[in-house]
Order: structure tokens, then sequence, then C-alpha cells
């Protein structure tokens, strides 16, 4: 019998408060679509990282099992999907299951096949290629949308970097970003002999390099999903990039503010625009779902650039799908499951789009994420569990009480934390401590850390402590989890 179409989005909430398909969104933790099991009837956390200590009813973690030393997030997961518990859990849950995740490759696929589950993502082939960032300005291009002025080469050395740059009308101070990775550890500021010797070895021998002009610039995000009845776009939002107090790496995302006045009218339609004809695109090189898109705007003009594209959900999913419109219709996952889903539906895109860019449906909310910053390595010893916490007179912080919801939060004067390294674990530079998420604003108008986050950085990390290593240290991971 075919399914009934879905043509309003109180079907389309309707349909997922009843779902009867058991849905996982598999990570080492859920931070990144924490929320969604309160939107989504029989969806369920499958982790590596207990960030609750066993408090969140929907978070399966499965015991420590030996393992090879894990190198990416792929790694975590197909460790998950291998392992005796998750897999007697899922099957015991029955039915055929629909999985999800931050990052999956081709070991992936198969090992959810040998579990009889579906994984509601495009191909990790078509995501590795249009997740390469030399494709990223190719596809932007076809769709009319813009990166920065560059050059894509390979590059042979400093002379070779000169010559090619020579006549291209991009100057001498130069970005140089490699076609795969986190941007903060692929990312190179370029302007004398000197600095390209330091990243000559990231450089040299990595296929074709993005060589970038130089700009003043500030950074910002978007998501969207792409589905059959078009690309649904969700708020501009701006970008905390490479603040000493929370990261090590110049260049590095360490998060994001959502405020209706964080833009320009013009510079917000223009980025909206922009991010529907990417997707519109995305949907021709035959990828769907949920996708974000970094641009660089640039101080003086205003012009916007394409940054870079992220096939998947991000590090900032949790700030789009908890933001005043997705509560007053749906989060913009739910679209991306519904796209999965096989059941048919009805959407007018473009006054959704409309209603979510209306300045109403945007409060105001900002996320830190918190890494080690000292060029260190030892065990933590004790760590703030996650929860609300708050800020009291003399800027010193105290935890209130557990939760897990944004909602919790009352006023700018508390905060969630979401912990990430917990007692026993190696803390190295750059290892990921946690995340802060609080009411209002992270940066000032200058688009600087306030006194405020400063506050509550310093306030987290001064409830960490550690004891020296063992005499056998650890080899340091070199990826993000989230």
């Amino acid at each position: 019998m075919p399914r009934k179409t879905l043509k309003n989005i109180s079907e389309i909430r309707r349909y997922f408060h009843r779902n009867e398909q058991p849905i996982y969104f598999v990570s080492a933790t859920n931070f990144n679509l924490l929320g969604i099991d309160e939107w989504v009837k029989n969806f369920k956390y499958i982790n590596y990282i207990d960030c609750y200590d066993g408090r969140h009813p929907n978070v399966l973690i499965p015991s420590e099992a030996p393992h090879a030393e894990f190198t990416s997030i792929e790694d975590i997961n197909n460790y998950l999907l291998g392992h005796k518990e998750v897999v007697d859990y899922v099957e015991g849950r029955g039915d055929k299951p629909k999985l999800v995740f931050l990052m999956f490759d081709e070991n992936t696929e198969k090992l959810a096949k040998e579990l009889g589950a579906e994984v509601w993502f495009p191909k990790a082939k078509l995501r590795s290629r249009i997740d390469n960032k030399i494709e990223t300005v190719r596809i932007g291009d076809k769709a009319g949308v813009p990166s920065v002025p560059n050059i894509l080469s390979k590059v042979d050395g400093w002379d070779h970097l000169q010559e090619v740059v020579k006549d291209a009308g991009i100057g001498t101070d130069l970005v140089l970003q490699s076609a795969f990775g986190d941007s903060g550890h692929t990312t190179f500021f370029i302007k004398t002999e000197a600095d390209f010797r330091q990243h000559e070895h990231e450089i040299v021998g990595e296929g074709e390099i993005k060589i970038m002009k130089r700009i003043d610039c500030r950074g910002s995000a978007i998501e969207a999903c792409a589905t059959k009845e078009g690309t649904i776009v969700g708020p501009l939002m701006t970008e905390l990039v490479g603040f000493k107090e929370l990261t090590p790496y110049r260049g590095g995302w360490c998060g994001n503010e959502i405020f209706s006045t964080a833009f320009s009218p013009k510079v917000r339609n223009k980025a909206r625009d922009m991010t529907y004809r990417f997707g519109e695109q995305l949907r021709k090189e035959g990828y769907r779902g949920y996708f974000e898109l970094d641009f660089l705007i640039e101080e003086k003009t205003g012009e916007i650039y394409l940054g870079e594209l992220n096939p998947r959900i991000t590090g900032c999913s949790f700030m789009t799908n908890h933001a005043a419109f997705a509560h007053a219709d749906a989060p913009l996952f739910l679209f991306h499951l519904l796209e999965f889903s096989g059941v048919p539906f009805k959407l007018d895109v473009e006054e959704l789009n409309n209603r979510w860019a209306d300045q109403a449906n945007i409060d105001s909310w900002c996320q830190m994420v918190i890494k080690h910053t000292d060029d260190t390595v030892d065990v933590v010893k004790q760590a703030p569990e996650s929860g609300i916490y708050r800020m009291e007179d003399d800027g010193t912080l105290t935890y209130n009480r557990f939760d897990y919801h944004r909602r919790a939060v009352e006023s700018e004067r508390e905060a969630f934390f979401l912990r990430i390294l917990g007692p026993g674990d190696f803390r190295y530079e750059g290892a990921d401590l946690g995340i802060l998420v609080t009411r209002g604003r992270a940066m000032d108008k200058n688009f600087q850390m306030t006194d405020r986050s400063k506050k509550w950085v310093d306030g987290i990390k001064s409830m960490f402590s550690a004891k020296p290593l063992p005499s056998a240290a650890p080899t340091e991971p070199a990826f993000k989890i989230m």
C-alpha cells in the first residue's frame, strides 16, 4: 500500500513522533545531534565517549574492548559497529536499523550491511569526492558561488609557488589549503620563504593545492539540506576562529554564534541565495541531504566568498537544530531523515526558507569548543561533569545541576557544559576538553572574545586537574571528534 504523502510541517512532525523504525547516530559523542531523540521516536545514540556518566537515557556506551589505535572518527565508528554489545543491542531492538554518522567510510558501509542496516547518507565515495576542497571550488563555480580569488595547482617548492602566482593577480600574501582535512590543520598562511619552509612538508607532494589571495575577513557558517523538493537553508552564523584561549591552531574553528543582527540583511540574503544555489548544484552532482558551507565575508568590501563545504552534519549542527525556528517548525536534520525515509512529502521550500530567514525566528546563543592549548601531555585526574554551570558575581563558576538540554540554560549567567575529556584520559595539545553553550554572544562588536567568555573558559579549564604521564607516553591523536 502506498504511503500517504506528508503535506505540511505538522504532518512531518507527527510522522517522526510516531516513528517505529530504529535510527542510530553512531559517533564518538552525541553532541552533533544532541536533542534529536526528543523529536524522533526510536532515535538512539551509540557512542564511544561517555559524556554523561551513564545518565543519558538514549545513549549506549559499550564497554571498552581491545582495538587498534584510532586515527579518525571513522575508526571509532567501525570499532563501534563491530562491537558485540552494539551488535546485540541493535539486533535485539529488531527491524531494519537506520544509521547516521558524522563521518564514515566504505568499511563503515560494509559493516553496516553485515549488521543488516541502512546508511541514511549518500555513499562514502561521493561524500569523499565532493569533500575535496579543490572540488568544492569547482562545484561552486558551476553554481555561480565564487571562492576567494585563487589558483588550483600542485606546488613543487617555493620557487614554483612564485612562478604559479606571478601573473595571477592574487598578490604574494597567500593562504594555501590542501584538499582534505580540518582547516585548522591544513590551512597555511604564506608570505615569506620562511613561512613556506615551515609548512613545506605539508604542501609539496600533496597534489593540487588551493592557493588564495589573503583577505581580511570574518568567518561564517550556514547549514542546509538538499531534498527532492529543493534546498532548505538554515541561519547564517558567525564563527569563532583561532582564539588562543580555545585552540592552539591558527585558523582553527572553535565555536559559533547565532544572533539576528550578526549580519546585514543584504549579507544574510546573499549567503542564503548562494547556499540554495550550491545545494541545487549538489543535487545535480548526485548528493542529497545535510551539508554545511563556510563563507568568508571580506571586511572592506562586504564581498562574500565560498570557504569550504562539509557534506555532513558538523560541529555547528547543534546550534542549527536548536535555534528558535527549529522549535517553531522542526530541526533541519528532520528533513535529512525525511529525505532518506522514502516517505513521500511535499513542501513549499521557498516559503519555509523565507520564514526561517525572519529575524524573529533567530535567537541569541553561542558555543565555544574548548581545547587544551598548552604544549604539554598529562593524564586527567579530575574533570567537570556535564551539566548546567552558573557564573557568580565574582566571575567564579559553580556546578548547578545535571542536565543535557540547552533550553535549561535560563540566562547569560548560566551555561551548559558537555564534557569530552574525562578522568583517565590523556590531555595533550589540541585535545577537546568540552563544549560550552550559553545565551548571548561570545564575541564583542569587533569580533574579539568578550571578558565574560574568557571567564567562562578560564573557569571550566580550572576545574580540570591532571597528573604526570606514566613512563609510556601515548601517541597523540591528530583528528577532531566533532
